[in-house]
């Protein structure tokens, strides 16, 4: 295919200047966004082993949460009912009081408590502290390293996802001409530049399809208020939100409001598997149980169809009378919902199963991989572009701020998640952490990665930051090691597949800092290649 060479200029230039400005934040978006498709499994390893008295009995579960909305009416609004407090590391029964001045995806000022009965059935209640530590990581992923997940944060967020775009497009219309002949060029052997650019564009074309859904999804996301808002006025006049809610609960002012009398979770679980007898349920959500709008959702995973939502779907029945309020929800329902469904189960992987969360994973980190890539080459031809003749030629100030913003942000991500993931379970030994104690540790070690970019200058400090990510993302599975080695420390370590899947991939994921950091080293120490921003010379040699 031919396109002029004109057009090709313009949009390379496109490419690599919307690439540069969103790429340091598309790699925090990527890399802490690859680890989120694990998010369940690393709050369970996170989570210490609960010594909680025996769970109540399902048939006894209303009366139960009757006493406690008694005893704490806030818990009206919504109540947890876990079905598998053991395996989760969690509560039976649970409910979360959340700041009213905080946005709907804000949870990092929520206050969460539970309630069971002792031995001489009095009702115990308390405030507990699931550890956040996957919550944050998710919040990175979402507004790109910023602390909170606000509806500013995400429209910030959504003007990197159409930068994003754009660089899609642009380094399309680049590869259109050579697209066949660039995807199969990946050949070692070559100058380092050019095999990282062979790189870079085999992974970038490879994985395009997926960068597509992410760059689409993530800017419906960051606006999608606006855009309902805009749609509600010029097509909907006015009844989009009536439209929206048509299948959410109706009130019903004849059923009853007390607790006490609503259906068992026994019940209400065979009217979920009438509906969908693959659907495999974890949580009962009740919501509104003291109102004539009750409702309870029933959430759960089907591996065999999409689900609309990161924790699964749900399905929606009144507590009391045992009536289907909705099953727009339901993986594998399909109906009015099924084109938004679709793209939320497309960027959250929830499809498929596990093999389709590790496509995801790899698919995350190598998307991470080509962001840092990216910056990586601009640096260097940078260096290259402004040279005279064959001399040696000084760094441009820019062009080294540049290098050293790349190395600083892309690997304090790094540093700071595996250090955060690594004292989780430390932290527990001493106090319950909370989601600001892992604010302050990301951010510090963010921080000080980016500090000792700019001090020790691009080529060193990325020596130095790959060691620091070895050794913090060791730290985890040497952590869980520990557990096994001294178990009167009070540290732990499940041992479900899901939870050691956490320590194999932290060990596999050091040894690749290992090999990196020592590659690395040999290319800024001993290479030879002094005319290279990659490569170091001390004053006067």
């Amino acid at each position: 295919m031919k396109v002029k060479a004109d057009i090709i200029r313009i949009y390379k230039i496109l490419h690599t200047w919307v690439g540069i400005i969103s790429g340091m934040a598309l790699f925090i978006a990527f890399y802490a966004g690859a680890l989120t498709i694990f998010k369940e499994s690393i709050t369970h390893w996170a989570t210490p082993p609960h010594s909680e008295v025996e769970a109540s009995q399902l048939q006894d579960v209303s009366g139960l949460i009757a006493r406690i909305i008694e005893a704490e009416p806030s818990a009206a609004d919504t109540v947890l009912l876990n079905l598998y407090p053991d395996k989760y590391h969690t509560h039976q029964l649970m409910w979360i009081n959340q700041d009213e001045n905080a946005g709907d995806h804000d949870v990092s000022t929520n206050r969460y408590y539970t309630g069971r009965l002792d031995k001489k059935d009095q009702l115990l209640t308390e405030e507990v502290h699931p550890v956040p530590v996957a919550e944050f990581i998710d919040t990175l992923h979402r507004v790109v390293g910023l602390p909170v997940d606000s509806d500013t944060n995400r429209w910030i967020m959504g003007v990197f996802a159409t930068l994003y775009t754009l660089a899609l497009v642009s380094g399309l219309v680049i590869l259109l001409p050579n697209l066949v002949k660039v995807f199969f060029a990946f050949r070692l052997g070559r100058k380092p530049k050019h095999v990282w650019l062979d790189a870079h564009n085999v992974v970038g074309v490879s994985s395009l399809p997926f960068h597509i859904i992410m760059a689409l999804t993530a800017f419906v996301f960051a606006y999608h208020d606006l855009l309902y808002d805009a749609q509600d006025n010029v097509i909907h006049d006015g009844q989009l939100r009536q439209a929206l809610f048509a299948s959410a609960p109706k009130p019903n002012p004849l059923q009853s409001t007390d607790p006490s009398v609503m259906l068992s979770p026994e019940s209400l679980l065979d009217i979920a598997q009438t509906a969908s007898p693959s659907f495999e349920p974890y949580q009962l959500e009740y919501v509104g149980i003291t109102t004539p709008k009750a409702s309870v959702r029933i959430w759960g995973y089907d591996d065999y169809a999409l689900a609309p939502r990161t924790p699964g779907g749900f399905i929606a029945i009144n507590p009391y009378t045992g009536e289907v309020q909705s099953t727009d929800y339901l993986p594998g329902e399909n109906n009015d919902m099924i084109v938004v469904n679709s793209l939320f189960a497309l960027h959250f992987a929830t499809f498929g199963g596990s093999p389709i969360r590790w496509v995801y994973f790899i698919l995350g980190l190598a998307g991470a991989w080509l962001f840092y890539t990216g910056n990586l080459l601009w640096v260097e031809n940078r260096r290259k572009r402004i040279k005279a003749d064959d001399a040696l030629c000084s760094q441009r100030k820019d062009t080294r701020v540049m290098a050293s913003l790349t190395v600083g942000i892309c690997l304090g991500c790094v540093c700071g998640i595996s250090l955060m993931l690594a004292s989780s379970k430390w932290l527990s030994l001493q106090s319950q952490a909370v989601f600001s104690s892992y604010q302050w540790i990301y951010y510090l070690m963010f921080f000080a990665a980016l500090f000792w970019a700019f001090i020790r200058g691009a080529a060193r400090s990325l020596v130095d930051l790959l060691w620091v990510a070895a050794l913090t993302t060791l730290t985890i599975p040497a952590t869980s090691l520990l557990a096994f080695i001294l178990p009167d420390s009070g540290l732990w370590a499940h041992t479900e597949p899901s939870t050691i899947m956490v320590d194999v991939t932290a060990l596999l994921m050091a040894i690749g800092f290992v090999f990196l950091a020592r590659a690395t080293s040999r290319r800024v120490y001993q290479s030879g290649a002094i005319d290279s921003v990659w490569s170091y010379q001390p004053k006067g040699a």
